[in-house]
């Protein structure tokens, strides 16, 4: 019953999401993409297969928005080397762009194909399974839908989620749902979670026997010529450079009003500041933002092809408006502040960070990545701070430190080394399902 009024909800909400299809598009074009598909139509299903591009049945990988398609990126790897073709979905714009751009050549050989994952009303979910007919499915950390979970099983569709990760809060919540939660994570085929914490919450909420496998963001492997180019960057650049990465909403007003009130480190130093915002959609806004704080700016994008000595000596901030340079960014910083944290949204992604080893500082609000967090704290390779602008002190004192700073470089790279190995996990744990 509950099932059912969920999906008659759905169905009643199609014009409210045709509008917001054509709302967001005209901010995100690839949005706009292929809208059809997020209603389950992808073509003739006689020819799926040729249309599809695939030699056998694919696997197919979930990965809703940026950080899961970039989690994504070492298990679609493997999954490529064995020979598997790979089906990736996606439900956001910046996830879309970011797997095309990381599986440009595999998509181009028809190993690969990118497509949006329909909304999970009945009639779109089983259009999909028609048409894909994938041998299983894994869900990337966080995406558990009822009837998508509830079709596979009609289907013989095996699912799991995979990296899965559940904070205290999340759980909460779930419980609060119901049954219908409850019952659509007890059908998961499998679900392999990230730490024994999210293990246990996940099994409170319904999942079955969850196993810890460890996460996946651990085993990227980093593009070395944008690391060795950020790490160049730097040196040339002839002054020390803090990253304020992945910020969000609401965040960059404290950040500014920070870098305004003490914009040099206690030796008189004035650092070079990298703001990375973490949605590209935003960038013009953040850039607004700057010049009306009066600091000085160039933004990255209009920067192609310009050594480090074309950023001034009177410029205080160099607007991260590019797609996929995070690691450049990260090796061009002396100290890394992983934003997200400083409001109560759960903080981003350290691990990419620590794994360019650069010294990093979080806020107070890590529950999405709080093992990670808690963990890297522990090895010496991170700090907490409970605001922005204890965070931007932290960060000038670590500047001023060269001795600390070493420390936390190598503590950073042994946290890193410790943590991988969840993508074979992974692959051993389903291996049944890909023979």
């Amino acid at each position: 019953m509950l099932q059912a009024v969920y999906s008659l909800l759905w169905r009643m909400a199609t014009p409210f999401l045709l509008w917001r299809i054509w709302r967001r598009a005209r901010r995100e074009p690839v949005y706009g993409l292929f809208p059809a598909q997020r209603f389950g139509f992808y073509g003739d299903r006689k020819a799926a297969p040729a249309r599809a591009g695939f030699r056998a049945t694919p696997v197919w990988v979930h990965a809703v928005s940026l950080g899961e398609t970039r989690a994504a990126e070492p298990l679609v790897r493997a999954l490529l080397e064995r020979g598997f073709p790979v089906l990736l979905t996606h439900m956001t714009a910046t996830g879309r762009t970011e797997g095309a751009r990381l599986f440009e050549q595999d998509i181009a050989q028809g190993r690969l194909r990118q497509a949006w994952l329909p909304y999970d009303m009945p009639g779109a979910v089983n259009r999909f399974y028609r048409y894909f007919a994938p041998r299983c499915g894994l869900l990337i950390e966080t995406e558990v839908w009822p009837n998508l979970i509830k079709s596979a099983r009609r289907y013989g569709i095996p699912m799991a989620l995979v990296s899965a990760r559940l904070s205290a809060k999340s759980a909460r919540k779930i419980r609060r749902v119901g049954s219908l939660a409850r019952r659509t994570y007890g059908r998961l085929d499998a679900v392999l979670a990230q730490t024994q914490a999210d293990a246990d919450r996940l099994r409170m909420v319904g999942a079955r026997d969850p196993l810890v496998v460890g996460n996946l963001k651990f085993d990227l492997q980093l593009p070395h010529e944008l690391v060795r180019a950020g790490a160049a960057w730097r040196e040339c650049l002839g002054r020390p450079v803090i990253a304020w990465a992945s910020t969000r909403e609401g965040e960059e007003e404290e950040i500014l009003a920070a870098m305004r009130e003490a914009p040099r480190t206690p030796a008189g130093v004035q650092p070079l500041v990298l703001l990375i915002p973490r949605h590209p959609q935003r960038f013009d806004e953040v850039a607004a933002l700057v010049e009306k704080s009066g600091l000085a700016m160039q933004r990255r994008s209009g920067m192609a092809g310009m050594p480090p000595a074309a950023v001034g000596a009177q410029v205080a901030v160099v607007l991260g408006d590019s797609l996929g340079e995070m690691p450049f960014y990260y090796a061009a910083a002396d100290v890394a502040i992983v934003a997200g944290s400083f409001a109560p949204l759960g903080g981003q992604n350290l691990i990419e960070a620590s794994a360019c080893g650069v010294p990093v500082i979080v806020g107070p609000h890590t529950f999405n990545f709080a093992q990670a967090s808690a963990d890297a704290i522990e090895a010496g390779a991170a700090l907490r701070a409970d605001s922005a602008r204890a965070a931007w002190q932290q960060a000038l004192a670590l500047i001023d430190d060269g001795a600390r700073r070493q420390a936390m470089r190598e503590a950073a790279a042994r946290f890193s080394a410790t943590h991988t190995g969840a993508t074979q996990r992974v692959i051993r744990a389903v291996s049944g399902w890909l023979a």
